[in-house]
């Protein structure tokens, strides 16, 4: 699937996100001459994390038959050492539910297996980028 971004032509730099059918935007903060009118680029970095770690512990304890009712992540980020190759976040899970302390523990362990934890800390990722005709 691909994912397209075009510009917002009404704003000084919030773009477009088109993902199949779903349309999101993401914007720059007004430091950055943006808006802040959508969440920077950044931000849906660290929320694909949030939502991955969610999703993960939803489909796990469904398929476990583990009563969890809510499920809350919260993403803090330390980009202080960015520029230096250290981007730090910090994933906090809030569980609700009838819940053991080994389930709990069990769920947690879960979470940092999601998809998107390994793609961001044990992947490779080779990026391109030319120009199109």
């Amino acid at each position: 699937m691909a994912v397209l971004v075009t510009r917002d032509q009404g704003a000084p730099m919030r773009q477009e996100i088109r993902i199949g059918s779903h349309t999101l935007a993401a914007d720059g903060t007004v430091e950055e001459g943006g808006e802040s009118s959508a969440p920077t680029p950044h931000d849906l970095y660290d929320a694909a994390l949030g939502a991955c770690k969610a999703l993960t512990v939803l489909w796990y304890a469904k398929r476990k038959g583990i009563p969890v009712e809510s499920i809350e992540v919260r993403v803090e980020r330390n980009s202080a050492q960015e520029r230096a190759g250290t981007y730090r976040l910090d994933a906090q899970l809030r569980l609700g539910g009838p819940l053991s302390p080994a389930q709990r523990q069990e769920l947690l362990s879960v979470a940092s297996k999601c998809p998107i934890h390994k793609l961001m800390t044990a992947v490779t990722t080779e990026i391109t980028t030319s120009l199109a005709d």
